[in-house]
């Protein structure tokens, strides 16, 4: 059986990776704004109520609309982003041009989807929020934590023999 070698570039359009890194190279203090950013990002998460546990389990139940407008919302913003950004040629904050991939649908996604939702309805916690959650004082959620770390570590192992 042939195995075909993929570029690096044709092996991270294959995942969510981005394929837009910047060539840029900073010192360690850049980060702090992505930090700062973090912490503003978390702390509306909290006010918002996209951390709670049982704002989640309302979702899946299908007893509130609460967080379905926060991730319709969400969607939308990022449409109209994406959109303005192609309209405009609008360019990173170092001048860098942003460029947009075609990725094409294959059958794993939809094993990867079931399996992210299915681990976010039990455990009432996505890998956006999780650090939020932690910081709000609900510690149990590290289980969580470590559990979509130890899934990452397990998914690059098997990547190659995944439907991809």
């Amino acid at each position: 059986m042939l195995q075909h070698k993929n570029t690096d570039f044709e092996t991270r359009t294959l995942d969510a990776v981005c394929v837009n890194n910047s060539e840029l190279t900073h010192k360690w203090y850049h980060n702090i704004k992505y930090m700062v950013v973090g912490i503003l990002f978390g702390i509306v998460f909290v006010k918002s109520e996209v951390v709670s546990w049982f704002r989640i389990q309302e979702m899946f139940r299908l007893q509130s609309f609460h967080m379905y407008g926060i991730i319709g919302s969400a969607v939308l913003v990022g449409m109209i982003s994406v959109w303005l950004i192609k309209k405009f040629n609008i360019k990173t904050i170092y001048g860098e041009r942003i460029e947009f991939h075609p990725k094409t649908f294959n059958q794993g996604q939809i094993y990867g989807g079931l399996l992210f939702g299915l681990g976010w309805a039990i455990t009432g916690a996505c890998p956006g929020p999780l650090f939020a959650q932690i910081g709000t004082g609900a510690t149990v959620i590290a289980v969580t934590l470590l559990s979509a770390i130890a899934g990452t570590w397990v998914y690059g192992l098997i990547r190659d023999r995944l439907p991809h």
